[in-house]
């Protein structure tokens, strides 16, 4: 099945701009600090289990 490109942006263009009014900027700042702090979480506790294995190697 071919999807021309004027669809796929026509549906998601729509899906779009059906979502930006129910959007509130308390919801977009939410998002926004628990995704940083969801990534320092990730890098550090990656660092941590890349020193763990280094060190339990030698």
């Amino acid at each position: 099945m071919q999807h021309s490109n004027s669809t796929v942006i026509g549906t998601a263009g729509g899906t779009f701009l059906s979502v930006l009014p129910n959007l509130h900027s308390e919801d977009v700042l939410k998002t926004v600090i628990l995704a940083s702090v969801g990534a320092v979480v990730s890098f550090s506790i990656s660092l941590a289990l890349k020193f763990f294995i280094k060190k339990h190697k030698k």
